[in-house]
This record gives C-alpha cells, sequence and structure tokens, in this order.
C-alpha cells in the first residue's frame, strides 16, 4: 500500500488529501500538523475550514485510509510521498519585504524530513513557492541525507475556495514537475499513478520543475489582472453611464476572452492573489526585469485604488462623512461559500471607516467575531503565519459590532455596504430593512448582488459598482 503523508492541515492540504483518500481507497493518507487544535478539529464533527462538500468527503474516509495527526515525524517517516503544505507568507522585514516568500516554515519541514527518513522519498511541493524553491529543498534534503535519496516535485494547487471538492473532483489539469532524470522522471509517474486512479491521463500535465512552479504564478497573477481590468473599466463605467454587467457581458462573448472572472466588484481578496503577484514582482526585479515587475504591480494597485473608490464614494455620498454613522457591513469573507477572511476587501473597507470614525455593524453567515476582530487588529500579513504568531486575543475594535443576522446588523444604520456575494443578501426582505433605517438611507453594493432598480423603489439611495450612477450620486462626487 502507498503511503502518502501530507504537512500542513489547512485550506490546501487537508481537502486534497481527503479527496485523494476518496478517490484511491488503496493509498493510506495520513495530514499532520503541529497544531493540536486544528487536528482536534479536523477530528471532530466541526472541521476547522468550511466548504460544501468537504464534511462528507473526510466522513466517508476518515479511519479507514485518512488520518489526521499531530505525530509529524512518525508518519513523515513511513510515508513514500511526503507532500509538503505549508504557509510561504510574504516576507514582513529583511531582504524582500513586503513582496518575497517567507521560506522558513519550508525549511524547517525540508530539514525534519531529511533528520526523520530512513527509506527513498518523493517530497512533493504543494503550497505556492517561489521559482527555484525546489533547487533549495534540494540542497538541504542531499546534504543532509544520510544516504538516502530525494525526488522532489512540484505539483501546485489550483483550487478555488467554496467549490475546492469540485474542483478536486474534476480539475481543469493536474500539473506535475519535477527534474528531466531517469529518477525523476520515475517519480513523476509515481505521482501520476495517483491521480490516474480519477483524473483522466490528458489532464495530468509533465513539465520541469520550474516550469509548474512558475505557473501557479502566472495563473494567478492572470487571473487577478482580469479582475483589475474589469474594475478598471467599472470606474469608467461610472464616469460614462456605460453599464459594466453588460460590457464584461459582452465582451466575455468574445470566444478569446471568454466569460469567467469578468464580474466587477469592490476588489479580489484571498491568500493567494495579492501574495504570488508581489513574489513574482519580486523575481523579475530580481532577474533584472523592472518593467515586467512594474506590469504586474499596477494590478494590486488597481485593486487598492478601487476599494479605496469605495470608500470615498460612501463617504462623499453621506454628506462627506460617516463620524457616529452607523454602516452595516454585509459580509466579511473575501467571496462566498467560505470563512476564509485572508486579504478579505471588507478589511479595508472597515479601516477605511473606522478612519472617518463611522460606527459598524457587521454580518456574515461564516465568520466569527474573534475572527473579525483579529482581522481588523492584525498588521498587514500577519494572518498568513501559524495561529501561535498571531494575536491571540484581539483587540476589541470599538466602534465595530458584529451581528447575528442581516436584519440586526442593518436595524437603526445610515448606510448598508454588500462585501460578499452570498446568496442569502439577495433575497432579503429590503423593504423590512428599509422601514427600520436612519433616512436617506444608502446601499452601496459593493458585488452587485442586488437589484438596484427594485431597491430604489422602496426608497433606498443606491451605488452599485460599475453602474449609471443615480441623481444623489452624481450631485455628490466621489473625491479622489
Amino acid at each position: 500500500m502507498v503511503k502518502i503523508c501530507c504537512i500542513g492541515a489547512g485550506y490546501v492540504g487537508g481537502p486534497t488529501m481527503a479527496v485523494i483518500a476518496l478517490k484511491c481507497p488503496n493509498v493510506e493518507v495520513a495530514v499532520v500538523d503541529i497544531s493540536v487544535p486544528r487536528i482536534t478539529a479536523w477530528n471532530s464533527d466541526t472541521l476547522p475550514i468550511y466548504e460544501p462538500g468537504l464534511d462528507e468527503v473526510v466522513k466517508q474516509c476518515r479511519g479507514k485510509n485518512l488520518f489526521f495527526s499531530t505525530d509529524v515525524e512518525k508518519h513523515v517517516r513511513e510515508a513514500d510521498i511526503v507532500f509538503v503544505s505549508v504557509n510561504t507568507p510574504t516576507k514582513t522585514r529583511g531582504l524582500g519585504a513586503g513582496k518575497a516568500a517567507d521560506l522558513t516554515y519550508w525549511e524547517s519541514a525540508a530539514r525534519m524530513i531529511a533528520d526523520v527518513s530512513v527509506s527513498d522519498k518523493i517530497v512533493v511541493e504543494k503550497s505556492t513557492v517561489p521559482v527555484k524553491t525546489a533547487e533549495a529543498i534540494e540542497k538541504i534534503l542531499t546534504h543532509n541525507s544520510k544516504g538516502i535519496k530525494f525526488q522532489i516535485l512540484s505539483n501546485p494547487e489550483f483550487l478555488a475556495e467554496g467549490t475546492a471538492i469540485e474542483d478536486l473532483f474534476h480539475p481543469d489539469r493536474v500539473l506535475i514537475g519535477g527534474r528531466e532524470t531517469p529518477e525523476g522522471f520515475k517519480a513523476v509517474n509515481a505521482l501520476k499513478d495517483v491521480y490516474a486512479q480519477w483524473v483522466p491521463e490528458d489532464r495530468i500535465l509533465t513539465t520541469n520543475l520550474w516550469s509548474a512552479e512558475l505557473t501557479k504564478l502566472a495563473a494567478n497573477a492572470f487571473l487577478a489582472q482580469r479582475i483589475s481590468s474589469v474594475n478598471a473599466m467599472s470606474a469608467l463605467c461610472e464616469a460614462t453611464g456605460a453599464n459594466v454587467t453588460e460590457v464584461s457581458f459582452a465582451v466575455g462573448k468574445d470566444s478569446r476572452i471568454g466569460p469567467k472572472f469578468l464580474n466587477s466588484s469592490v476588489g479580489f481578496g484571498g491568500s493567494c492573489f495579492q501574495k504570488d503577484i508581489l513574489n513574482l514582482v519580486y523575481i523579475c526585479e530580481c532577474n533584472g526585469l523592472p518593467e515586467v515587475a512594474e506590469y504586474w504591480k499596477q494590478v494590486i494597485k488597481i485593486n487598492d485604488y478601487q476599494k479605496t473608490r469605495f470608500v470615498n464614494r460612501i463617504v462623499s455620498s453621506m454628506f462627506n462623512t460617516v463620524s457616529n454613522k452607523k454602516i452595516a457591513v454585509l459580509g466579511f469573507a473575501f467571496k462566498k461559500d467560505t470563512g476564509d477572511t485572508r486579504e478579505t476587501p471588507a478589511i479595508d473597507v472597515c479601516k477605511g471607516l473606522l478612519g472617518d470614525k463611522a460606527r459598524i455593524s457587521i454580518y456574515d453567515p461564516q465568520v466569527t467575531e474573534e475572527q473579525i476582530q483579529r482581522d481588523l487588529t492584525m498588521n498587514k500579513f500577519d494572518w498568513d503565519h501559524p495561529l501561535h504568531l498571531q494575536p491571540m486575543s484581539p483587540t476589541t475594535v470599538k466602534q465595530v459590532s458584529v451581528a447575528w443576522d442581516a436584519y440586526a446588523a442593518t436595524k437603526d444604520a445610515h448606510g448598508i455596504c454588500l462585501l460578499t456575494e452570498w446568496e442569502e443578501f439577495k433575497t432579503l426582505d429590503y423593504e423590512r430593512i428599509f422601514e427600520n433605517m436612519q433616512k436617506p438611507a444608502f446601499v452601496f453594493d459593493g458585488r452587485n448582488v442586488v437589484d438596484a432598480e427594485k431597491l430604489r423603489k422602496i426608497g433606498f439611495i443606491v451605488y452599485s459598482i460599475g453602474k449609471p450612477l443615480d441623481q444623489w450620486l452624481k450631485d455628490m462626487p466621489a473625491l479622489a
């Protein structure tokens, strides 16, 4: 029986290994992590992450051929294939601070693998890593190998949170990069055999190591670029009276472009896009390509501009001040169907409003009050470090409260910000909400979730990102 061990029980490691266990009953899969609370949660009825379909997969396999454990060394020692899915946060100090990936956790994982191994192993990069990380890991393993042979593979994940299980069941492609040597090809085929148990062979792509590492960064950069492109258009649509939904729909009908990732919004979030682009920028700079670095930096600049523009629109529409006004924030996760708040635009929007002394009431169906408070008090990039290195009892932001439903959040509010496209926000009783709000009542839709015309008929003043402005908003232009 092939034994697989995955170091890191997070958003990537947990779901990926659960699906491998489900689809490969002849493979024994162990997911290991030093975090006792996280492993305890994986072994309980309340998993540590929310992902549609994940519960069912875990419950089918757990205790049969899927195990969650804190005994990292035992499972690494016994494994034939070791996936490494640890954090690669952006460095906050030292060389490359603010751009380069911090490989501290990767390096300690590699050293531990070398220390405990008593048999040859295939070591698989699963977390997003900068190009040439495999070379560094290879050096650590070979210089500490005690005669044991290691093959390094790159097998980047292309999951979208909210659809991760479906993405794992029916991937667009599985990418495996390895050394172009007989041993490298053999290792690639060993991993390919695992995926081939449910993924059609023409969807399993094999490349050299560096191509696989760079493909992950490139894919995320291209997707983020599409979002920034449509968001740049949304500003122009508002200025000219065009409708960004109509423009993006028509543009997406071009078969060369396609419809995906063309929804205008308050900005992209999540753990990958910004981090991977910063990483790409750093690699370009290190390789003497400043023009290329500048090109990708602009994708992030437009994303930041979109969030600033949204906050400015709120403040200017409400008589140029939100001081001591209650603003209801509906949705805090970076997208629907996940509880993940990493780099969510809601953080910057809330901080912008708090800077003008607003009182904020937040409701999100999947995000806890503790997480919201922690996010609003953390420094940039701190979220990507393990929990024990984050502030454990966040300082409460006194102007922020967390409500148990949308009606409680919006009661007596002056304005509503829709920041996550949860389905339930489309079907709320907005007449009831309007009755219980201060007047004039504003809705600032950062996801184009609601029917603006219906809300206007109720009496709301509505701002929908990238849509023609109603007269009130034209009369109160947003400051730059």
